[in-house]
């Protein structure tokens, strides 16, 4: 007899496909272990030096603004006191009118020496400041008349020489008008001369003030003045 029930239960083979690369999975080697330890022992330290510069840079910038604070107040201190004693120093001149006559032969206003301001400049008979110091200086006048001339203007003039035996030339002048020539006690006629200019001295410079007729000047201390100081 024929043995129906014997058949084969495996199934046939499937032929491989042509041009059909099988991929091969190779597993890769593992990082040994000594290795990983190094790397995170290595991310620690550098994270952990940067932690420590970023709060030493912040202890010194601290430590650095504290002191340069009272530093920089000290400086202004120092800076402005300087800057007020060399303001002191300046050379300067203010000289006050004399109330007494004046020289009948002279046509320049004198001084008060004794009661005038003088610093680093100096007088010389009693009319002309000498310059000790060049430089730039604002010159100032004001000349007050308390009479008229009926001929004559009136005018004040700063005169300048460069030595005691110099040639006198003009270097500022000034003019005034009185509404009119006759006063009285009771209604007095009175204009002031002013002028200010900033000029350039050398050493050894005079200055003085002139006017055309001493008489008809004002000799009140606030009233005629003449002076300068060193800007």
């Amino acid at each position: 007899m024929i043995n129906t029930y014997q058949t084969s239960l495996a199934a046939p083979p499937v032929p491989p496909r042509l041009n059909r690369s099988i991929p091969v999975l190779m597993p890769g080697p593992l990082p040994s272990r000594g290795h990983s330890k190094s790397l995170i022992r290595f991310l620690v330290g550098v994270v952990l030096l940067h932690l420590l510069l970023s709060v030493g840079g912040f202890i010194y910038l601290y430590h650095t603004s504290k002191k340069e604070k009272p530093a920089s107040a000290e400086g202004k201190a120092a800076l402005l006191l300087s800057e007020k004693q060399e303001t002191s120093y300046k050379a300067l001149a203010r000289m006050i009118v004399k109330h007494t006559a004046q020289d009948p032969t002279s046509d320049y206003l004198q001084w008060d020496t004794k009661h005038s301001v003088l610093r680093n400049i100096n007088y010389y008979r009693n009319s002309w400041l000498t310059i000790l110091e060049p430089g730039d200086y604002f010159v100032f006048s004001r000349v007050t008349f308390s009479k008229g001339n009926s001929k004559l203007p009136l005018a004040s003039m700063v005169k300048l020489r460069k030595n005691e035996a110099g040639d006198e030339k003009t270097v500022m002048r000034a003019y005034c008008s009185l509404e009119s020539y006759n006063r009285s006690a009771s209604n007095p006629q009175l204009c002031t001369a002013t002028q200010g200019e900033v000029i350039t001295l050398e050493k050894g410079n005079q200055l003085s003030v002139w006017v055309q007729d001493l008489s008809l000047v004002d000799y009140n201390e606030e009233a005629t003045a003449f002076g300068m100081y060193k800007v």
